[in-house]
């Protein structure tokens, strides 16, 4: 069998999700009738400290839905130019919602600078600019950061942003597909985050392990707007409380175990050290994300490839940057065997 580390989206479901799917009580969530699905919903919102939460298809889907809850048409989604947002979801906030991306720098941490999200605000004091611009409408953050190596962006990052975000009066939107990781490396509960912003979307389908699904948390009225949001979208489901009864499952005995995959990536993350010329970037591991750039673009992908061959599984980030992630069904014995072979091939 290959040892599959290209995402912790590849997780298969537990046998307890097994059981709980086969087992799920169902109703017509879009009457909102599925007892499972509201169950999950409410499990959610409790845990973040939000007033409700909605389930949705996916992690595009609830950026999007949560998007275009927040802004009118002709609006500008500030956000990081490394997000998962601005580079994997397809431009949707601008093709179906006639959002404006406006994408600020990355730190190599994964924060936005302060001076970047404020020049980024146009404000209305300075009206000949101002009226050349479409107005600021969200600004969103991503936690843990993909792109910047699963790195934690702390709580006090976040109030910091939430001022400038009170000052303007704009709302802020947190990609939290990997936020338990966060929590779990930090060792604190997801409010120290969530209590300074607008919405979050949670992903229950990557280190969680369930097989579909994630939610959107916020306030009463805001998750009421994104379920309208998720309904153009088609993402009105009917008895969903099959594909929900997972996500119970997911939020209730997965989260811990998430400190697993932390340190099986600071395995891989040692071994890569190892190899001649290869670098970590970024050099600090802080969840279950390991990115590492090798000489060349060229080397980079027949690497890749010379791996696939052995049955080691990794992705390509583009510039010559690889990528390795850890999840559940990857164990220590894995990674370690991984290590050996990147260490053959590269020799």
């Amino acid at each position: 069998m290959p040892v599959d580390l290209r995402s912790d989206t590849v997780t298969l479901p537990t046998q307890a999700m097994r059981d709980a799917m086969a087992t799920a009580e169902l109703g017509d969530d879009v009457f909102g009738e599925d007892p499972t699905a509201t169950r999950l919903e409410r499990l959610a919102a409790e845990m973040t400290g939000k007033d409700a939460a909605v389930f949705v298809t996916s992690g595009t889907m609830g950026n999007l839905a949560s998007l275009l809850a927040h802004c009118d048409r002709g609006r500008e989604v500030i956000l990081g130019d490394e997000s998962h947002i601005y580079h994997y979801e397809n431009g949707s906030a601008s093709a179906l919602g006639g959002l404006v991306f406006h994408p600020v720098r990355t730190s190599a941490d994964g924060t936005l600078p302060f001076d970047a999200i404020r020049t980024a605000i146009h404000s209305p004091a300075h009206h000949y600019h101002f009226y050349h611009h479409a107005p600021a409408g969200v600004i969103c953050l991503e936690n843990t950061h993909n792109r910047c190596g699963g790195r934690v962006l702390s709580p006090e990052y976040f109030a910091d942003v939430a001022a400038i975000a009170r000052e303007h009066g704009l709302p802020i939107h947190l990609d939290g597909a990997r936020l338990f990781n966060a929590a779990v490396a930090a060792g604190r509960p997801l409010t120290d985050w969530t209590q300074h912003v607008s919405s979050v979307q949670l992903c229950l389908s990557k280190g969680l392990s369930a097989p579909v699904g994630s939610l959107i948390c916020g306030s009463a009225a805001f998750v009421d707007r994104a379920r309208w949001m998720r309904k153009i979208l088609g993402g009105g489901m009917r008895q969903v409380g099959v594909i929900a009864a997972p996500g119970i499952v997911a939020l209730r005995d997965m989260v811990t175990r998430l400190a697993e995959d932390h340190r099986h990536a600071r395995i891989l993350a040692d071994g890569i050290k190892t190899l001649k010329g290869v670098v970590l970037d970024p050099p600090e591991v802080d969840t279950n994300i390991v990115v590492f750039r090798m000489p060349s673009v060229a080397k980079a992908e027949a690497f890749a490839e010379a791996l696939a061959d052995k049955g080691l599984l990794i992705s390509d980030f583009g510039g010559g940057r690889l990528r390795v992630v850890t999840h559940y069904g990857i164990s220590e014995t894995d990674c370690r065997q991984a290590v050996a072979t990147m260490q053959s091939v590269w020799a």
